[in-house]
Formats: structure tokens, sequence, C-alpha cells
């Protein structure tokens, strides 16, 4: 049984899925960078390049969305089955100037923007329609195929005509009426976006996915959840609502957490999430795992450190891989590692051992939600496998280059130091009866906080009544933050000599 624990915090507000009360997943929604995956866009296209079959779409975003002749093929044309879609060019399908609604499949990314498609999905709670695509799928995740056929014949029933519907893993063991909600909803949210295909200017929004906190409940609140908590009270009362509408009978198993305590300590998330961070991963039987991000792959590296096995090498080595390859999927699905993975295990000699370590990995990575394929070994011994890309990297996130050794090391990005800053304030509140606080920082920081975060600070000192004095030191580290004193608003003031 898994748990959802959301923290809603004043900048951001963060998610966490808990297997057999270990983190699995994070996911982190910031106020000024919102999610724009699923998004569908009224955009226009500024430039089509032939040469990489693609196009380039204002949707008013940064930077303009990257659109491939795939994405861009219309409904008519994919239903032709006597045209082959390698002789179609991009400059046949769309024109440089034109308006197009799109839709976000994948996040912005480093100096890539979003990628783009024409072929429109909406999701639903049990249902994902697929407006331009006749077809019926079911989520590979309900592997029964009695199960899967069943679901099949009871979709075909109620499928609009010349839509498609992929039915998700939520919508295991339903039945007809479960479905027609669902489907009501779709086509109410596929109508707005039609009507307004013809209005207004382009680039604009025509519909916005849910957020972070009203997403999780529609696409991870499952049966299989045993508790969701969340220490947001009004936050609490809206999902209590949701979920009143979609899954009644889960509505006893949302909790509110009170929010004077820290949520994701008293879980032990916090500690997860910076063991998320380190390069080094300890296996319990003393061997570890070394992972290496880089922008093109990741690799990672499996050593037996101080395992010594207790039968043979062969024993010992077998044991750490097996460990290893349960331990790098959990890896790749919690920091949301993407793209080209090499996996590095340690030499063995025995086939039979190598198709056990394979079958191990796969294994694991059925438990992630992300698309992952195993290629098998190369011909150096290394596994070779692929995981979609669908979000920013945990680290991403959570990191920047450091400012004090040009980028060959990483340090906490501003908003996690922010936070640091936040939760050692709801300390002082909760522990002491301070009016106000010197709070000691790098200078980095300092000047970061002067140019973009007066107001966060004016936020906390509303939500906590602690009036704040920020002070830079360059003896403090980037990720540290230092209480010099508190006490009575005067008294800090005559400290300062204010």
């Amino acid at each position: 049984m898994s748990q959802i624990v959301i923290d809603v915090g004043l900048q951001e507000n963060r998610v966490a899925v808990l297997e057999n009360s270990e983190l699995v997943e994070l996911y982190i929604e910031e106020d000024d960078d919102k999610r724009t995956v699923g998004n569908i866009y009224k955009g226009r296209v500024v430039n089509v390049l032939p040469g990489m079959q693609a196009a380039f779409v204002d949707i008013g975003l940064e930077k303009n969305a990257f659109l491939y002749v795939k994405d861009a093929i219309p409904k008519e044309m994919l239903a032709n089955k006597k045209i082959n879609l390698k002789d179609i060019s991009i400059k046949d399908v769309i024109k440089s100037g034109q308006d197009a609604i799109v839709q976000v499949i994948k996040e912005p990314f480093g100096n890539k923007g979003a990628r783009v498609t024409t072929q429109i999905t909406i999701p639903g709670r049990h249902i994902v329609l697929m407006p331009y695509t006749d077809y019926i799928g079911v989520s590979r995740r309900i592997s029964n195929e009695l199960e899967r056929d069943r679901l099949r014949e009871i979709i075909e029933s109620i499928k609009p005509a010349n839509m498609g519907l992929i039915l998700r893993t939520a919508s295991e063991g339903l039945e007809l009426e479960d479905f027609k909600d669902d489907i009501k909803f779709l086509l109410k949210v596929l109508n707005k976006i039609d009507s307004e295909r013809n209005l207004g200017f382009a680039p604009r929004v025509m519909y916005k996915d849910l957020d972070l906190i009203h997403r999780t409940v529609r696409d991870l609140f499952t049966s299989n959840v045993q508790k969701l908590i969340i220490n947001s009270r009004d936050e609490y009362k809206s999902i209590v609502e949701l979920v009143d509408m979609i899954s009644p009978q889960l509505k006893s198993r949302v909790e509110y957490f009170d929010s004077s305590h820290d949520i994701f300590g008293y879980f032990g998330i916090e500690q997860a999430i910076n063991k998320a961070l380190d390069k080094k991963v300890w296996l319990k039987s003393g061997g570890y795992i070394v992972i290496d991000e880089t922008e093109a792959l990741t690799s990672i590296d499996v050593n037996t450190g101080k395992y010594v096995g207790s039968i043979n090498l062969e024993d010992t080595v077998l044991r750490t891989n097996i460990e290893a390859a349960k331990e790098i999927a959990k890896q790749l699905r919690l920091r949301n590692i993407g793209g080209i993975i090499i996996i590095d295990f340690i030499d063995m000699n025995n086939e039979t051992h190598e198709k056990e370590v394979l079958k191990t990995l796969e294994n694991e990575l059925k438990n992630d939600r992300t698309k992952s394929t195993v290629l098998g070994m190369t011909q150096l011994g290394l596994v070779e496998m692929t995981r979609k890309k669908t979000r920013s990297r945990l680290t991403t996130k959570l990191l920047k280059e450091c400012p004090c050794c040009n980028g060959t090391g990483k340090v906490y990005s501003e908003r996690t130091v922010l936070s640091l800053i936040n939760k050692e304030v709801k300390r002082l509140k909760l522990h002491t009866s301070a009016e106000a606080a010197i709070f000691e920082v790098s200078i980095h920081i300092e000047e970061y906080l002067k140019k973009n975060s007066n107001s966060f600070i004016n936020k906390i000192e509303e939500e906590y009544g602690i009036k704040l004095f920020i002070k830079g030191n360059y003896a403090i580290h980037h990720n540290e933050i230092k209480v010099k004193n508190i006490g009575k608003i005067d008294f800090i003031k005559g400290i300062l000599g204010i």
C-alpha cells in the first residue's frame, strides 16, 4: 500500500509518493513556474524547417515550442492508409504564419522549448479522450487480459463516433455507469476548445490542466493508496470536495496534518530528498551505485563496496548486481531521470546471471508509471536502456550550478534555501516567543533576496508574525542559514543599530 503526502508551502507545493514508507516519487510545482504539459494553446507558426522536419510555434512561453512533423499530421492524413508518413514533408502540413491549436507534451528543458502536438488528448479520472484518433487503448498497468477485454467491450458501447479513448489504470474493475460522467465531462471540455478556435489572437491559452494538487487526486489517488495527507486546511477541503465527486469511496482516506509542524520532516521525506541529490547511493549489503547525470545521458556504476559475500565471488557479484538493479529502478523513478541510461554492472562471467539481473531490472521498472525500455547488454558489458523524459529531473529542480566553483559542482538553488528559512521561522514560531530574528546567509542569497524575493520575506512575516532581518556573511556557505539572534523587535533593532 502507498501513501501520498502533500506539503503546501508559501512559494511551492510538493507531492511525495511513498511505498512501504519509502519515497519513490516527488513532484514540485512553484507558484511562478506552473507545469505546462497538458495545456492547450492557440499558437502561431513562426518558422518551418524542412531540413529538420519540424516547425517552431509561438505559444506565449519564453521559448518557442517545437512541433515535429509526426505530431503535426492532421487526422485525415493519419487515417489514410495509402499515405506513407515518411514521404510527408513538414512544409506540406503546416505553413509559416498560420495559427495552430497545439498541446504541450513535453516541458521546456534547459535551452529547449516545449514540445507540442496537434493531436489533442484530454485526460479525465478514468479515461483519456483522443478526439482525432479512432482507437481504444487500455493502460499497460492493467495486466489481466480478461479484464482488458472486458473494459474494451464496455467502452466500445459508449465511445463517441470517430474518437479514441484510453482507459487509465483507475478504470480497472469499473462498470459502464462509472464511465458516463467522465465522457460527458471530456466532451464538454472538447466542445469548449472547439468553440474557441476562431476567437482571440494567438498566442493564448485555450485549456489549462489542473494544478499539481488536484492533478494528483485525479491521476494518483486510486484504491491502491492507503492515505492522502495534506497540511493545508483550505486545500484539504478542496480535495475532499473533488474526491466526493470522482471517487467518494476514497473520501475517508484523505487526512489533514497540523500545518504548524513540518509534514515532510515528520514522514522522513526531507532526509530522503537529500539522499536523492547525492551521487553515491549505498545498498543495504554494503555495495553502492554512483549516478552521474549529464545533458546527453546518465551513467550508473555498480560497486561491491564493503560487501564481501559469504559463498564465492560469483555469488557476491550476482547478489550485489541484483540489489543494485532494484535500487537503480527506484532511483530513476525518484530522480525522474530520462533519456539514455548506461549501467555498468559488476562484470559477470555467467550468462544465466546476466539474464537474471536484466530480468530483475525489467520487473522493478514495471512499478514506474513512466515508460522505459531495457535494450540489453552491449559487447562491452554495459546495459543500455531508455526512460521517457516527462519533466525536469529532481537535481535540475532543486540544485543549480555552484557560483563558487564555476559550475564544477552544485549547491542548493535559491528557492531551496528560502524553504530552509521558511522551515526555521516555523520552528521559531512553534517553540519560542520571538518577535524578530536575525538570519545570516551567504552573500549570494542576500543579493538574491534584495533583487527578487522581498515579497517572500513579507509573506513569511505575515504568516508567522515574526520580523526578519537578513544579513549577508562571506563566511557562510551558500547552502547554510544561521539564526544569529532572536527576541523582541526593539532588542533586535538595538543589536543592528537601527
